[in-house]
């Protein structure tokens, strides 16, 4: 247990403290504060000399918290994270609807999110987004530190106490460039597929996930082509005739709109999930979170899959 001695710590340097702790690098702090390498690092040694122990020690060329540098980040987050919270609370008394959005998309939802945010803050403008996208891990990560309260992603994790609320269907369709072999058929089975050369995410992420379950659930092996960190990569090396793709029809409308990439006609196409809007269970969510939460549920299903019949338009011609 520390002891404060001298004068108390301030915001400023709870903050520089916080940033480290986000980004493993006082330069990368810096840069995020706006401030000089020098001055984060004075800041630091400020604290120190309040809670009268190191909060950081150099491992290479980078730090890493101490024991109690980890103490202190966490509670200089919640400490953080409380008083926006009560200067939300005292603006709305005062009739303002403000204060900061702090949501995390895994990456397939960052196709569909930014016009939903467009949507929801045309009528507010005094509210700002910080706005994450990162892998599942990443986001579960965001989401456990209080770096995000709101989370969207296809299904609430497991190891977090959570409220998840289902507010559109995730469709998910297996694409290739228009010259494939498999794009001329009329129907294309599970067996056709277990030959052809499979580009999919890594594995936690969505659609890796459901289209494993759709060759272990029929009986059919699965054959990964090729592991790809991102859908942007997928869809390119599947635009050069390197494969077969599954993907979610939200990451590729675009692409199957311009005949960049076709739907192949496979049975059940498009495969549908859910997209889930995921906060905490034992965290008192903000009243903008809660607002931007009650927006997807009402109105997330309607614009979503506006987006998605988009990219089934150019197969049906």
């Amino acid at each position: 247990m520390f002891q404060l001695i001298g004068k108390a710590a301030t915001f400023r340097q709870l903050k520089a403290l916080d940033m480290i702790a986000r980004l493993g690098s006082v330069s990368r702090a810096a840069e995020e504060l706006n401030l000089t390498q020098p001055a984060v690092s004075l800041q630091i040694r400020l604290l120190e000399e309040a809670v009268s122990a190191p909060l950081l020690q150099r491992v290479g060329r980078g730090v890493q918290l101490t024991a109690a540098g980890e103490i202190v980040a966490r509670y200089a987050r919640e400490i953080l994270q409380l008083w926006t919270e009560a200067s939300d609370e005292v603006g709305a008394l005062r009739g303002e609807l403000g204060g900061t959005l702090r949501i995390g998309a895994i990456t397939t939802a960052e196709y569909l999110i930014p016009p939903l945010l467009v949507k929801f803050t045309a009528t507010r403008p005094d509210v700002k987004i910080y706005f994450k996208v990162g892998n599942r891990d990443d986001i579960i990560r965001m989401l456990a530190t209080h770096e995000i309260d709101l989370a969207v992603m296809g299904s609430a994790p497991r190891e977090l106490r959570t409220n998840a609320a289902e507010f559109a269907k995730h469709p998910m369709v297996f694409v290739a460039a228009p010259g494939h072999p498999l794009t001329q058929r009329q129907r294309v089975s599970l067996k056709d597929l277990e030959s052809a050369n499979l580009l999919v995410r890594e594995r936690g992420a969505g659609t890796r996930t459901t289209v494993e379950s759709l060759f272990k659930t029929s009986g059919h092996k699965f054959h990964m082509g090729a592991e790809l960190p991102s859908n942007e990569a997928i869809k390119q090396m599947a635009e050069a005739g390197l494969g077969v793709a599954f993907l979610s029809l939200h990451a590729c409308a675009l692409e199957l709109r311009t005949g960049l990439l076709a739907q192949l006609r496979f049975p059940g196409s498009p495969i549908e999930r859910e997209w889930y809007a995921v906060t905490l269970a034992d965290r008192r969510i903000s009243q903008i979170t809660g607002l931007f939460r009650d927006f997807l549920i009402k109105q997330g299903a309607p614009a979503i899959d506006g987006t998605a019949a988009l990219g089934q338009e150019k197969r049906r011609r």
